[in-house]
């Protein structure tokens, strides 16, 4: 275990508050890094998919950064862009 790793668990221990806000974040940007990695491998470039989408090359960034506050609808869009199609699952 790294030394982030234990720091992490360490601030998971004393702090609930921490735990619960960290899981969530972390969550949110591995869904960002997903995106990212799919419209890299796919050769897509931002601007063509802000242009797919009708909106700017900055919107595009803001989704690939911050997709916790990513709607379906949007992401369906994205996806349709790179030539994808999304699929949603619900685990325990």
């Amino acid at each position: 275990m790294s030394e982030l790793e234990k720091y992490i668990e360490r601030r998971k221990r004393k702090s609930p508050k921490f735990a619960k806000t960290f899981e969530s974040g972390y969550r949110a940007f591995e869904f960002s890094v997903m995106l990212r990695q799919a419209r890299e491998r796919a050769g897509v470039t931002q601007e063509t998919i802000a242009r797919k989408l009708r909106t700017k090359k900055s919107a595009i960034s803001r989704i690939e950064n911050h997709a916790e506050d990513i709607r379906l609808s949007t992401l369906e869009k994205y996806a349709n862009a790179l030539g994808m199609r999304i699929r949603v699952q619900l685990t325990e």
